[in-house]
């Protein structure tokens, strides 16, 4: 579980043996990743902490009975802006969003659910062994070049963070407003 998390990618077992259960937590670790500032893949802890801090049931309780409250989000003493809290909401239904169509663009060869999904979740998180055919003890050479191409888009969108890439391929960034100017 250790390298699934870390996404040191080593496999010392081949956990596709395992029962579901097993596999479901350790499918469920492979969009966790490490933590902040680390140099593993998927979404990082902290984000989920803050998006559990923005689903607990004591705030929207609270929200229902007092809509105008503002109720900031804190991580120990410090509240985090709204910016921060909404930029990670935007990370998370990015990442999520390109995960599913991932797995569906993926599964159109006829690859099953589990290997599909397998494959976009290591990709994506740059774990290393996904599940089903991309198992601890298997490889990716039963997918089609466009699938290997997709796949490795996945990979540098999971190292390079998403929004990274985006930002890359935006035009304003190239824009004079925004870059400074040489002086």
């Amino acid at each position: 579980m250790g390298s699934i998390i870390t996404t040191t990618g080593y496999a010392t077992v081949d956990f596709d043996k395992w029962p579901t259960f097993s596999k479901t937590i350790l499918f469920s670790l492979m969009f966790v990743g490490g933590c902040a500032g680390s140099t593993g893949g998927g979404m990082k802890n902290i984000r989920i902490l803050v998006l559990l801090k923005l689903v607990k049931g004591k705030r929207e309780i609270s929200k229902i009975f007092h809509p105008r409250a503002v109720i900031p989000i804190k991580i120990g003493d410090r509240v985090l802006p709204n910016e921060v809290v909404a930029g990670i909401t935007s990370f998370f239904t990015l990442y999520i969003m390109i995960f599913i169509l991932g797995t569906i663009f993926i599964s159109l060869e006829g690859i099953d659910f589990e290997s599909s999904a397998g494959a976009v979740a290591a990709t994506l998180g740059n774990i290393g062994p996904g599940l089903g055919l991309v198992g601890p003890a298997r490889t990716f050479s039963q997918f089609s070049h466009v699938s290997k191409l997709l796949l490795s888009l996945f990979m540098l969108l999971g190292r390079l963070e998403l929004f990274t890439i985006i930002a890359l391929f935006a035009p304003s960034v190239w824009k004079n407003e925004i870059l400074p100017k040489n002086r």
